[in-house]
């Protein structure tokens, strides 16, 4: 394509004429609008742009995209577009080309904001998404008080399949972390109480550490991971196949149906991974003070049931509990509030994952000022 199938001439100070001329096809390349830009800014004063398509001869795609790309140009500045002197075939493809409403999840060009805007909109975000997580957290809890009255609606099937997928397929990576952790714990302790001559305290360090804290906290991160990004997919593809729609209108409540027995399998597992988590847990510190610190398998745990009460582990078990809540809760309300496309249910899922760790650690931060300040 050369330079000659277009031409620009100014009758009037304020209008531009376009005259569109010779055979248009993409295996010339695409013309280039800068000639039509540097038109428009040399006479500021230009509000009417004319197209002149009356000596064109063959075109196709590469026409079209030439033509909407002026017209865009040509709105940004506030310039009315006369396109009477096109054919009809293209003035029609023009009005379809820019009648396409944008997709649902494709990336956007991000706006330029000031500072000011910006915390504005993330101000009225969060609050949107506290009071929508405000209203999903009040739905599951009166979908409980039903489950309570024997008034749920969903499927024991889908419990035991999601006990089982909570649970024992989850015992391979809990095992290696916990393991890993209370080997971590107990070299880190051998290190310095080694100094001491006090070699002897690292079970004591170990068994609190796992039994208060790590257990129950890598066993929650671990599921958020796992499962709470798994729930979110389930639930956003669900929303993208319109099927929660369907349980609304068939009268089944989606709550009851798809978010309950997920709750429930958390709420029922995440405390006997926890107890697991810790054995495992003092199992790895064990190896450490065997191999390391000559300490006997005996002494080590003689050392741990003298030194950690069992207080400290129904604070984590308590603690698990509260966990493994937050983890189901977060991974649902991202999955049923999730964006009817493929990029959506990807967010949703990032979302699950991230929400679900942030509530985790403020839960925990919270129990443990509580409990400090009651003494416990």
């Amino acid at each position: 394509m050369t330079e000659e199938v277009v031409t620009f001439h100014r009758h009037k100070k304020d209008t531009l004429r376009v005259l569109i001329k010779g055979d248009w096809s993409i295996s010339f390349g695409l013309q280039n609008p800068e000639n039509f830009l540097s038109h428009l800014t040399s006479e500021p004063e230009t509000r009417h742009v004319v197209l002149d398509a009356n000596q064109l001869g063959g075109w196709d795609s590469s026409l079209i995209c030439y033509l909407v790309t002026l017209n865009a140009l040509c709105k940004e500045q506030d310039i009315a577009v006369d396109v009477s002197g096109l054919p009809q075939g293209i003035i029609k493809l023009i009005a379809l080309a820019e009648a396409v409403p944008e997709r649902e999840g494709v990336a956007k060009r991000p706006m330029k904001q000031n500072p000011i805007d910006s915390v504005g909109v993330f101000v009225i975000e969060a609050f949107y998404q506290f009071t929508s997580f405000i209203t999903f957290l009040g739905e599951a809890l009166m979908a409980v008080g039903r489950l309570a009255k024997a008034k749920a609606v969903f499927r024991r099937q889908d419990l035991l399949i999601f006990l089982t997928d909570t649970g024992p397929s989850s015992l391979g990576i809990v095992t290696l972390i916990s393991v890993l952790i209370g080997m971590i714990l107990a070299f880190v302790g051998s290190v310095q109480l080694e100094k001491f001559g006090a070699s002897i305290y690292v079970a004591s360090l170990v068994g609190l550490a796992m039994a208060r804290e790590m257990a129950p906290m890598m066993t929650a991160i671990i599921m958020a991971g796992r499962t709470g990004a798994a729930y979110a997919a389930q639930l956003g593809s669900m929303q993208v196949n319109e099927e929660i729609d369907a349980l609304k209108t068939m009268g089944v409540s989606p709550v009851d149906y798809l978010v309950l027995p997920r709750l429930l399998a958390l709420i029922v597992m995440m405390p006997l991974l926890t107890i697991y988590a810790n054995m495992m847990g003092v199992f790895g510190g064990a190896l450490v003070s065997i191999l390391m610190l000559d300490l006997t398998w005996s002494m080590y745990l003689e050392q741990m049931m003298a030194t950690v009460p069992l207080t400290h582990f129904f604070i984590g078990l308590v603690k698990s509990l509260i966990f493994g809540i937050l983890v189901a809760l977060s991974g649902c309300y991202m999955g049923m509030n999730s964006g009817r496309s493929a990029s959506a249910v990807g967010q949703a899922t990032t979302s699950a994952v991230v929400m679900g760790i942030v509530l985790i650690i403020v839960f925990d931060s919270l129990v443990t000022i509580v409990t400090t300040v009651f003494g416990i």
